[in-house]
């Protein structure tokens, strides 16, 4: 049974992305870097992993990706947030599904073998791919990333997540939870619970400490996942990202 996937490609209601704005284009998804829109890069990427299944990708107007996206990708319209549309994909393609972005231009297959790999050996639930500070700064010097400080190292994000069982949907609620309050910082700190919090700030909070709270709030097992080549926290969010990435692609062949 194929790894479904999930890309989200859209944008916020009422929201338009400032670097689809600057180019000139409706979505951020169909940026071109090194002459190839960034959302055929993510595709390219995944149809190189064995075992890949189904490729969705959430949009709200799928006709801007005619002609860019192969004929046998579908289309999961978006709900209201990230997270009801994941949930969304999850009720249309099921579990495994692995999620990402359509802006995550360098994605490697290395890199989605190495995270599904680790979800695997894990035994979680639901794993977020994360690239450790030091990978990073060695990877890629001189950029901007956000950064988690806890106790155990600093880390960002990877846009790499692995939703592999049912009991996934009670993270996905959870998620759904925080985006809801998240213009409401008292509501999640009491979500969340004040010890968590107060760990954070004291830098007493680890990775595992994460897990284990998120876990006991959805009834689920998670993971964080190291990843180990930096360059998989980088993504287009901004004017310097963009002429990072198209440096690094025009300068090293796609593997």
């Amino acid at each position: 049974m194929g790894l479904n996937v999930l890309i989200l490609a859209g944008s916020r209601p009422g929201r338009p992305d400032p670097m689809a704005q600057a180019a000139g284009i409706s979505h951020k998804a169909i940026l071109p870097i090194c002459g190839a829109p960034m959302i055929s890069r993510v595709i390219t990427a995944l149809q190189a992993v064995e075992g890949i299944g189904k490729i969705a990708v959430c949009i709200e107007q799928p006709d801007v990706l005619s002609g860019i996206v192969p004929d046998n990708v579908t289309f999961i319209p978006p709900a209201a947030g990230p997270s009801a549309s994941v949930m969304r994909a999850l009720d249309t393609l099921g579990t495994p599904l692995l999620v990402t972005t359509a802006d995550h231009a360098l994605l490697e297959p290395g890199w989605i073998r190495d995270f599904v790999q680790g979800a695997r050996d894990n035994g979680c639930d639901v794993a977020a791919g994360i690239a450790m500070e030091p990978d990073i700064l060695r990877d890629v010097p001189g950029t901007k990333r956000t950064m988690i400080r806890l106790a155990d190292g600093a880390f960002s994000g990877c846009n790499m997540f692995l939703f592999r069982t049912p009991a996934a949907r009670g993270v996905i609620r959870l998620w759904q939870k925080l985006e809801a309050d998240r213009k409401h910082p008292f509501r999640m700190a009491r979500t969340l619970g004040p010890g968590v919090l107060l760990r954070f700030v004291l830098r007493r909070l680890t990775r595992a400490d994460v897990c284990r709270r998120i876990g006991q709030l959805s009834h689920a097992r998670v993971a964080l996942i190291p990843l180990p080549n930096g360059r998989a926290a980088v993504d287009v969010d901004k004017p310097a990202d963009l002429e990072l990435v198209t440096r690094l692609l025009c300068a090293t062949p796609a593997t």
